[in-house]
């Protein structure tokens, strides 16, 4: 069980459970997982690019199989590791597997003065209702870091209504309190790793965005901007409605609201997570009778390696998704 996962010996501690099973463990038992992509107009004149499994030498899928949806992390997509990792699982239950980039994430800017951020839950909601209109079988959801959140929050204002598009939801890793998480980032071999990482790919993006809509924000401030708290307040909280930095932490952090949840949903997150403190997680008495927590001690961000060197990642898929698949 992933609530007690121990790691391997050969991956000691937080960071090398985190880098390691993104670079080089094994992600699939089979092939690499096909996808078929869909492009779908949004509401407001932009669009986002939706992912299907496709397995053509397979025998079609069950139209009343279930639906697994996964909403991809910080800059990631449905090429990340645990993307298809999740795709793999789902292809071995011949579930039907679709993957909706934020938009921006799927090789393509998208065309609205906008991005996207941790607390999107109205497009998760818009995304996971146009799903559900379109597939006949049950449907659950999986959120990994940032799409975690995002999916958290969608549960947490969605509240009974929920239960009527999923039959279940769960976030991997997610940032729950994302001030903690910001703080922790910011900080040592984080800030010169991860940060580095994560604005090597957004500060373009955003750079593109400004080309789109000049004006949009302030370039310099961009430009000078040397961790995610001066990312997002120079880019991400102008862009979605947000004073600053801080009031888009306080009010798209999925923690305080777990309670409001009203549809089964699991929150995983390793104690020596590198991006998501131990300290700020919540206790099970915080979070209300639909929420399970699993905090294990070890994984890391998104690591969770089983297996001998190098190792594989689908020991998450397969514990979140027989978690998952009690409650279709």
């Amino acid at each position: 069980m992933l609530m007690n996962y121990v790691a391997p010996a050969w991956v000691p501690g937080g960071n090398l459970q985190t880098i390691w099973p993104a670079l080089f463990s094994r992600r699939v038992f089979g092939q690499a997982p096909m996808y078929r992509r869909e492009r779908w107009n949004t509401p407001d004149g932009d669009f986002i690019d939706v992912d299907f499994l496709s397995t053509p030498a397979a025998p079609e899928t069950d139209p009343a199989a279930p639906l697994l949806v996964l909403f991809h992390g910080l800059e990631g997509s449905s090429r990340s590791h645990y993307a298809e990792a999740f795709a793999d699982y789902a292809r071995e239950q011949h579930w039907a597997y679709a993957v909706p980039h934020f938009r921006g994430c799927s090789g393509e800017i998208n065309r609205a003065p906008r991005a996207y951020h941790s607390g999107d839950h109205e497009e998760i909601g818009w995304v996971l209702s146009r799903l559900k209109a379109a597939h006949p079988g049950p449907m659950i959801a999986v959120g990994i870091s940032l799409g975690g959140n995002a999916l958290l929050r969608w549960a947490e204002e969605a509240g009974h209504t929920a239960a009527q598009v999923v039959r279940g939801v769960a976030a991997v890793c997610s940032p729950i309190d994302l001030a903690a998480g910001g703080w922790a980032i910011g900080r040592g071999f984080n800030r010169l790793v991860y940060t580095r990482m994560f604005l090597k790919t957004m500060k373009p993006k955003a750079l593109q965005k400004l080309a789109q809509f000049p004006g949009l924000f302030d370039a310099q401030a961009l430009s000078s901007a040397r961790d995610l708290y001066e990312f997002d307040n120079a880019f991400t909280a102008p862009l979605h409605g947000f004073r600053s930095t801080e009031d888009y932490w306080a009010r798209a952090s999925a923690k305080p609201h777990l309670a409001q949840i009203r549809v089964p949903a699991l929150v995983v997150n390793a104690r020596n997570d590198p991006f998501v403190p131990a300290w700020c997680l919540p206790s099970q008495n915080e979070v209300g009778t639909h929420v399970t927590l699993w905090q294990p001690a070890h994984g890391g961000h998104v690591g969770f390696p089983h297996g001998r060197l190098p190792g594989h990642v689908r020991g998450m898929p397969e514990a979140v998704g027989g978690w998952l698949t009690h409650h279709i």
